[in-house]
């Protein structure tokens, strides 16, 4: 099946369904043929995974599919390579993007398996961390031993100094390209395969944090230290 990227302004809204439909034509396919939807969930942005999941719930309503919840951070961290020591994938994976507002969402991984990048288990939640909270964070997990780091905005970190303390180690920060549909789908036969599915009613987003509009909406007052 072809590749359909998105590269331009068109909103998301606009461009999603008959970029499906082009991607299934050219693999001589339709709707009724797909037997699995895979969506990343959040975290990320609002309006992205909203119009994302609503799609996906449609889907389900009317061709009574499964739906596999994919991790956009675990999307993230399946595909990190820790390329400073490739003959060995670090046995740590610190995967983030950028939640504006000078925050990461974040989330830190264990490889299960060295063969396999993708038997990944998660350390603790999804969280929302300033880029400094998040080496400190990585650090106390893995300590001494390497950590492999994967994005798709890495200059939301490399400008901290904490960074550095890393990069002294001989670890990079991995920009990964934008098209996280490969690995999604790779992640949501995973989930396929363990039975961990769900539908249009239980499929929620993870924003972990409110979005902006809510926020402006309600008021924000930020905290005193």
């Amino acid at each position: 099946m072809s590749k359909v990227v998105h590269e331009d302004d068109q909103d998301y809204s606009i461009w999603l369904l008959p970029a499906v439909e082009q991607a299934l034509q050219s693999a001589g396919h339709e709707m009724a043929d797909v037997e699995l939807y895979a969506a990343a969930a959040g975290p990320g942005s609002f309006t992205g995974i909203r119009i994302a999941l609503t799609t996906v719930k449609a889907w389900n309503e009317v061709f009574h599919r499964p739906i596999a919840s994919v991790s956009r951070l675990e999307a993230l961290a399946s595909r990190a390579m820790g390329h400073h020591v490739p003959e060995v994938p670090p046995e740590f994976v610190a995967a983030f993007t950028d939640a504006g507002r000078g925050q990461l969402y974040a989330a830190v991984y264990r490889r299960q398996g060295r063969e396999q990048a993708e038997r990944l288990q998660r350390i603790g939640d999804e969280s929302v961390v300033s880029p400094a909270e998040l080496v400190r964070w990585a650090a106390e997990i893995a300590g001494d031993t390497a950590m492999a780091w994967s994005s798709l905005d890495t200059e939301s970190l490399a400008a901290e100094p904490e960074w550095q303390s890393r990069a002294s180690k001989g670890e990079i920060l991995e920009q990964m390209s934008p098209v996280q549909a490969p690995a999604i789908g790779r992640l949501g036969l995973k989930l396929s395969a363990q039975n961990q599915l769900t539908d249009a009613l239980r499929l929620d987003a993870n924003y972990i944090r409110r979005p902006d509009a809510e926020v402006k909406w309600k008021g924000y007052s930020k905290p005193v230290l």
